[in-house]
């Protein structure tokens, strides 16, 4: 289904248009610029207490930008950052792309083993991180073309006394920055005065010039970078800023952002869609703490939140939460995994307001579709493709579906990548010549146009709204000696969505507590497996693949 025979556009929102115009900016830079005169005495980001405002984040960010021309860094190299919401982030990023660098977004909480395989495999010449984490750094460093490092403490932009309590607390009472030895390792701070002395040369950039290496499993579980252009990001931003604009009011939200600026979803949704109409970001450094999170919420004025399933669920299970004065919250956004009736239910009766599910993936940059937010929302459902996007429903064949059946999802947009980073065997199995993306979802189409997401022709696992890929806990797993044979499937989880399974043959003496105990050493918790049963063989089909179908029926 396309829009030249589609039953959607009758649901858009009043005031808004099916069309965006993805030329009206040239990069994000000019997208950045333009928004950081036009609101300078506003607040664009807060963290913990201190502000960033939008001259200041314009002022901080082009010194970091020069800073890094300065140390030889070109259009077009790569810099990983590795940081969680801090106010750090947004000026090593808004840097890196006024410098005519491509961001390579990293979870800070990766093992050297992760970090080693993204840091090589995108090239990555430079990296900003937290010290907290400069220990597994060290570590690979030498494997890696990284020569430039950036270390930050967590409380470096919070002012004084405020920076040196919480980087003391940090530091030497909570052990929480183990030591590290980088040789030529740089303060943020350093690197920042460093750029105030240096002229910043125009990169020139253009819309199809890369912003992002955005890694994901796709469809085979090792992780590729999607390449996502300035005009790629550009059109999801616009798309989004077009589809809340009935909502909002230039210059007067404050979007809570608890979900990590390095995840697609909140980079795209509340650093960038809302940075272009002049709102706040408030900054959540650490969600899991959830009677933090609720303090921080008690003091401030906020207008929208977004989050995924089991944030939303964790906050309503905390007895505080109730509390709260939500007099002011507009709307609350959800993605990154699917949201579940009940869930929305409470959220509303508790809050007065309605959380509206949106749909997408790395690959577009992410947001294909989303209900609408003018109360018609349809809860169960993924909505309405965005402005400007294009979905069809096709079987194994390749043939439009009818109507009201299952098929998998496509989709076509400004917003869709350019591929996968030196991978084109792996582009060619999820983008068409012509430019559909192939999301592996499959889907059905309500008959007043509404989709909903029905099953996952990928094995992708979904853990609290992140991807993790069985074929990485397989290949972690199959590395002990006393493992013959394993298969890592999803099960259903209250708290997290899913969580990770997985089911071994034993060729030796091992234990379940062993084998979780090695997957903690080598992966990042939420991909860590939950449990762990062991068989005498696996179901297999003639071929001999594993069928990971049959493991997960009960």
């Amino acid at each position: 289904m396309d829009k030249s025979d589609n039953p959607w556009l009758k649901h858009y929102p009043k005031g808004v248009s099916a069309e965006i115009d993805p030329g009206r900016y040239n990069s994000i830079i000019d997208l950045f610029q333009d928004t950081t005169e036009r609101y300078a005495d506003l607040a664009a980001f807060k963290c913990m207490g201190s502000t960033l405002t939008y001259d200041e984040l314009a002022e901080m960010s082009r010194d970091f930008a020069a800073f890094l021309q300065n140390r030889g860094l070109r259009k077009g190299d790569r810099i990983a950052i590795q940081l969680p919401n801090v106010l750090q982030y947004p000026i090593a990023l808004f840097g890196a792309l006024q410098a005519g660098l491509v961001v390579v977004n990293t979870n800070p909480l990766y093992t050297p083993r992760e970090m080693k395989h993204q840091f090589r495999d995108s090239g990555a010449k430079a990296i900003v991180i937290l010290s907290n984490f400069a220990y597994n750094l060290q570590d690979v460093l030498p494997d890696t073309d990284i020569d430039l490092v950036v270390v930050t403490d967590v409380g470096d932009l919070l002012g004084f006394p405020k920076s040196l309590i919480v980087n003391s607390v940090a530091k030497y009472i909570k052990k929480m920055v183990p030591s590290f030895d980088i040789p030529g390792a740089l303060g943020f701070f350093e690197a920042l005065d460093e750029g105030s002395f240096n002229d910043l040369a125009d990169p020139s950039l253009s819309p199809t010039d890369l912003a992002f290496l955005q890694y994901t499993g796709g469809t085979t579980g090792v992780a590729k970078g999607a390449m996502i252009s300035h005009g790629n990001m550009i059109a999801n931003m616009l798309q989004i800023g077009e589809w809340m604009a009935p909502r909002l009011k230039a210059g007067e939200e404050t979007i809570v952002t608890a979900l990590p600026l390095y995840h697609i979803f909140s980079l795209s949704v509340n650093c960038l869609s809302f940075m272009q109409r002049g709102a706040t970001n408030l900054l959540i450094t650490n969600p899991r703490d959830i009677a933090g999170f609720i303090k921080t919420l008690r003091k401030e004025h906020y207008t929208v939140m977004s989050g995924v399933n089991t944030l939303f669920n964790a906050l309503m299970n905390h007895a505080d939460f109730k509390n709260l004065d939500f007099s002011n919250l507009k709307i609350s956004v959800a993605g990154g995994m699917a949201l579940q009736n009940s869930v929305a239910e409470r959220w509303e009766q508790l809050t007065g307001t309605p959380i509206i599910e949106g749909y997408g993936l790395t690959e577009a940059s992410p947001v294909i579709s989303c209900n609408p937010i003018d109360g018609t929302h349809r809860i169960g459902t993924i909505g309405i493709p965005v402005p400007s996007t294009d979905v069809k429903l096709i079987d194994e064949s390749n043939a439009l579906v009818a109507n009201g059946q299952p098929g998998e999802l496509c989709a076509k947009g400004p917003q869709v990548m350019q591929g996968y980073w030196n991978r084109p065997d792996e582009t060619a199995k999820i983008l068409t010549l012509d430019g559909w993306l192939r999301t592996g979802d499959v889907a059905v189409m309500e008959q007043d146009g509404f989709f909903k997401i029905v099953d996952r022709k990928k094995d992708m696992i979904l853990v609290s709204g992140f991807n993790v890929y069985p074929n990485e806990i397989e290949d972690v797993v199959s590395a002990m000696a006393s493992i013959n044979e394993v298969a890592a499937v999803g099960v259903p989880d209250e708290h997290s969505g899913e969580v990770v399974k997985i089911f071994v043959v034993k060729k030796g003496p091992v234990t379940e507590a062993e084998i979780i105990d090695y997957c903690r050493k080598n992966m990042v918790a939420y991909k860590v497996p939950k449990y762990v049963e062991f068989r005498s063989e696996l179901p297999k089909t003639n071929v001999g693949k594993i069928l990971r179908r049959a493991l997960r029926e009960p």
